[in-house]
């Protein structure tokens, strides 16, 4: 193997293992984007749950209170 060749082989090498490196990077900070995204979603998630549920709480209240007071105007 001659000199040149073998530069240009360690070279394509070296340049191999630079890619890798940096395709390792980029997989690195897809799934650390990618476990945030998930983080967050569950967040939402819950927290647009616990709202449902008020919603849903204050909503039974005024159709209760919307009853009493049609109730209450029936009566008189």
């Amino acid at each position: 193997m001659s000199g040149a060749h073998r530069e240009a082989v360690q070279k394509q090498i070296h340049q191999d293992w630079a890619n890798r490196e940096y395709i390792e990077v980029i997989t690195a900070s897809i799934k650390r984007i990618t476990d945030f995204l998930n983080s967050f979603d569950m967040s939402c998630r819950s927290r647009l749950a616990v709202l449902n549920e008020k919603l849903t709480t204050l909503e039974r209240r005024i159709d209760y209170l919307e009853a009493c007071v049609t109730q209450g105007e029936t009566l008189t």
